[in-house]
């Protein structure tokens, strides 16, 4: 069966520029805009969001994407609770980034409900229906249909936090039970992935010390939902390692895959040890 046709986004799009870039500096990921009256893509691997919300059979096919390529790539099965966890960590990565990006870029902020998003996680795309959009006064978009101006860049701050919370808390609905973990864990994941995932954009697009401020502002702590701060911290013995200091954090969460490979913790899991962290960026400096 064909797959969908990728079309052009809707006239006058607000985060088009946004969208269009990230594919430029990170081409396993591209968002594909549809106009409202346009159905979102279904069948041929696509998922909609809200169909993981429900529970039902989406969230079971989306999960058995993973199972599958556990069993594939380490020749074992992982436990039902960590194949949630990673099937969580694989939609949130660019889930958030639908929203932080034109936030990042552009100052505009989309909001996205779960019934106008759908995943192909196989070819690494995105579609998604904008129907209402934040933005600052000044900003020429705010003319077009669906603009929402707000005061000042503190309030731009919290329309990211409210559409991501609005958008995840519906997600988390479906796939929350399967994880086996309690609300705070559960937000905690979504506030690592919402900072991870623009960190790692940020690198590509040369604007990581932007990037990190910027988080910290959106992310200072005592934000519920979410879990901690953006927490970026100096390495310790990194500037002589690598030539010049890098940056970390610890993540709020943990996605178990030490339960598959014990020795193999992430780069910003709590498991690994600062100098551990030095010697993996030093290797790939």
């Amino acid at each position: 069966m064909a797959l969908p046709a990728l079309l052009p986004s809707p006239p006058a799009s607000p985060v088009a520029a946004a969208y269009a870039r990230l594919a430029e500096v990170f081409t396993g990921l591209r968002v594909d805009e549809r106009a409202g009256h346009e159905r979102l893509p279904r069948g041929t691997g696509w998922v909609a969001s809200d169909e993981l919300g429900a529970g039902g059979d989406g969230t079971d096919a989306f999960l058995a994407w993973d199972d599958a390529q556990v069993r594939r790539d380490y020749g074992r099965a992982a436990r039902p609770d960590v194949v949630a966890s990673f099937a969580l960590h694989r939609y949130a990565w660019p889930a958030c980034l639908l929203v932080t990006l034109p936030w990042f870029l552009h100052r505009r902020v989309p909001r996205l409900p779960a019934r106008n998003v759908a995943f192909q996680r196989a070819l690494g795309r995105v579609a998604v229906r904008i129907e209402e959009f934040a933005c600052l006064p000044g900003d020429p978009a705010a003319a077009l249909p669906g603009a929402r101006v707000v005061a000042d860049e503190e309030a731009l701050r919290a329309e990211v936090r409210d559409a991501l919370a609005e958008h995840f808390e519906e997600v988390l609905a479906g796939i929350g039970p399967r994880m086996r973990r309690g609300r705070r864990a559960l937000w905690g994941m979504v506030t690592d992935e919402i900072v991870e995932g623009l960190w790692y954009i940020a690198e590509l697009l040369g604007e990581e010390g932007r990037a990190l401020a910027e988080l910290e502002l959106l992310l200072p702590g005592a934000t519920k939902p979410y879990v901690g701060a953006a927490g970026f911290r100096e390495l310790p013995g990194s500037a002589e390692a690598c030539g010049t200091a890098r940056v970390t954090r610890d993540r709020a969460s943990c996605c178990f895959f030490y339960t598959l490979r014990p020795e193999d913790t992430c780069l910003t899991c709590p498991r690994t040890a600062d100098p551990e962290r030095v010697r993996r960026l030093a290797a790939t400096a």
